[in-house]
């Protein structure tokens, strides 16, 4: 059954501890218009196209709570129109049922026209039954989550049924509270997004000034036209050359070194930490490529802290996964342990936005080596860290390049260690606010 499933059971039940008005318990049904799921489009004949009405696939809900821009897919007008059953709204509950079960998020409007497919149920509730964004709250509280795994039907994948998903049990209080915790709530996410668009930006910025110092030699060639410099100061302008010679990379600028990325940068590699149990003593969360990706240690395993301390990572630290998901990230999740896979990268010799940089900039290239390896586990080696070179400056010239290029890279990891003591604020709160427990003062 796709459509709705449901005026079923509410049960009522007292609340307190700082809640005013009754609360009660419903299942989901009860207060929806609608519980249905999407459809592929190949069911009508029709397939993907690399643009025009986005439509989500699970791996389109990040873990968080978001939609991600950079995992939709899409489809042509004609076929949305056609899938009209799993066409979606502004505010409608977005709850995946098959594959990786309980990721939730709530439709936001600039993302309309939009469609999805059979992975994901759609709940389009009543209007002044509940609020969209309590109700996605409620579904992202564990308790919610794990009553949905607990549901699963194993066949050639994990399975919840649109009947599971209505039947399920959520907290339903007065609509003034329900506006007051997902305000408490939301703004709470509201910021963690702004700072996550923010850094956005600001790794947008760097990246641009890093190619243009370092790969276009902008600030070089208008002083070989005679031109000023854009975007710095007369003095930081006048500590760039004004000619361009050969070098084994071709034409750089006089003056600067070329240099290997391995001698630019230390690269530590990670330890089998499996040899280092936890036992009885003091514990250190295992930073594996999976934490790299999802930028935390939920759910990662532990170890012994007694390793060796350069094996220690914290925040800002730079992490280089050299096999399997090759990614290079400033790590901001908190102290953990440098997993075997992992590099930990330092230098003597330059700051950390400069190697940083140039990591990023080789990143495609060595996914493109790894890409190639005929394992089951692609990978690079450390002689194509010594085959990937950058280019240094003169001490004076990145002094005052640090200068412009600290302060975005400092704020970048405020940020995020910002929005991570956030998260962890929210999901201390969302479970308690949940059970009508906490204040709103």
């Amino acid at each position: 059954m796709n459509d709705q499933l449901s005026n079923t059971r509410s049960a009522t039940i007292s609340r307190g501890s700082g809640m005013s008005g009754e609360w009660r318990e419903v299942e989901l049904g009860s207060v929806a218009e609608r519980i249905t799921k999407g459809t592929t489009p190949t069911s009508i004949g029709e397939g993907f196209i690399s643009g025009g009405v986005r439509f989500l696939k699970v791996e389109s809900l990040s873990s968080d709570g978001r939609i991600l821009p950079n995992k939709l897919a899409f489809i042509d007008l004609d076929t949305h129109e056609k899938l009209s059953r799993s066409q979606l709204k502004r505010d409608d509950v977005l709850f995946t049922i098959a594959g990786t079960i309980g990721r939730v998020a709530i439709v936001p409007q600039d993302i309309v026209p939009a469609n999805t497919n059979q992975a994901i149920g759609i709940i389009r509730l009543k209007p002044d039954h509940s609020l969209p964004r309590f109700v996605y709250y409620a579904l992202r509280d564990q308790k919610r989550i794990s009553q949905a795994r607990s549901r699963i039907v194993q066949s050639v994948q994990a399975n919840f049924s649109l009947a599971e998903l209505s039947s399920t049990i959520i907290p339903l209080p007065p609509l003034p509270e329900q506006r007051r915790i997902a305000k408490i709530l939301g703004d709470l996410d509201d910021k963690i997004e702004l700072n996550r668009k923010m850094n956005e930006t600001l790794e947008q910025m760097a990246r641009a000034l890093f190619k243009s110092w370092f790969i276009d030699f902008d600030p070089v060639r208008a002083k070989m036209d005679g031109r000023m410099p854009e975007g710095m100061d007369a003095d930081t302008a006048a500590l760039f050359p004004s000619r361009l010679v050969e070098s084994e990379l071709g034409l750089v600028p006089e003056g600067w070194e070329v240099k290997a990325l391995d001698s630019i940068a230390s690269f530590l590699n990670g330890l089998a930490l499996q040899k280092y149990p936890p036992l009885d003593g003091q514990t250190l969360k295992v930073v594996k490529i999976a934490q790299l990706r999802s930028g935390n240690t939920h759910s990662a395993d532990v170890c012994s802290s007694e390793i060796p301390d350069a094996y220690i990572i914290d925040d800002g630290d730079v992490l280089f996964s050299w096999s399997g998901s090759l990614e290079v990230e400033i790590w901001c999740g908190g102290a953990g342990a440098l997993n075997q896979h992992l590099f930990k990268v330092t230098s003597n010799a330059v700051p950390q936005w400069f190697y940083y940089q140039w990591l990023r900039h080789y990143l495609p290239t060595f996914r493109e080596i790894a890409a190639d390896k005929a394992t089951t586990m692609g990978h690079i080696q450390r002689k194509h860290l010594a085959e990937a070179f950058g280019i240094v400056p003169g001490a004076e010239l990145l002094r005052a390049m640090t200068s412009i290029m600290l302060p975005l890279h400092h704020q970048l990891i405020n940020n995020t260690i910002q929005s991570r003591t956030l998260a962890s604020l929210r999901d201390t709160l969302l479970p308690k606010l949940m059970r009508g427990r906490g204040s709103f003062e």
